[in-house]
């Protein structure tokens, strides 16, 4: 058992709810929030050992968060937790300081597991096939939007694609690789 400190940063309410009592079974004492401000307020009165943070917090990035997280509290280790996984956002999510990046859905075993990595994994196993050509489009798109700093409007004109189109594909879950 643990007596660590966590935080969980995820726009859904209950999906905290449900993790915050995970975790606090395996005793870890967990605080939660459910958008950046909230987030970031309690960064600022409590050193937390470990964060978990949602890539998309309401219309926010996560990433802004692991940001001020780092720069907050340069020794909490911090995850990054997404539906919406692309190797862009998980490059980033490491060049500001998570020490993790971790896919929804999750155990609560594989975040517990994650807290222990600090170091990368020169062993972890190579993919069998290349990416998909959705998958390519899926990233091509995750790297447009990065460099317009998640401006839709710039990134489909970037794209030469209409904004409806480009936010049409963003609603979807991206496809398996």
């Amino acid at each position: 058992m643990s007596n660590q400190s966590i935080l969980l940063v995820d726009d859904e309410k209950i999906f905290c709810e449900i993790l915050s009592r995970s975790l606090s079974r395996e005793g870890y004492q967990v605080e939660f929030a459910c958008d950046i401000k909230a987030a970031v307020d309690k960064i600022n009165e409590i050193d937390f050992d470990f964060a978990v943070v949602d890539l998309r917090i309401g219309e926010e990035s996560g990433l802004s968060l692991v940001k001020a997280i780092k720069e907050t509290s340069p020794d909490t280790r911090t995850i990054m937790l997404t539906g919406y996984a692309s190797i862009t956002t998980a490059v980033e999510a490491i060049k500001l300081g998570a020490t993790h990046y971790l896919t929804k859905p999750t155990e609560v075993e594989d975040i517990i597991a994650a807290f222990a990595k600090v170091q990368g994994d020169d062993q972890v196993k190579l993919a069998e096939n290349p990416l998909s050509v959705q998958r390519m489009e899926w990233e091509y798109i995750q790297k447009v939007l990065q460099e317009h700093d998640g401006n839709i409007s710039a990134a489909a004109r970037a794209m030469d694609m209409h904004r409806r189109t480009l936010q049409r594909k963003l609603q979807k879950r991206p496809v398996k690789q």
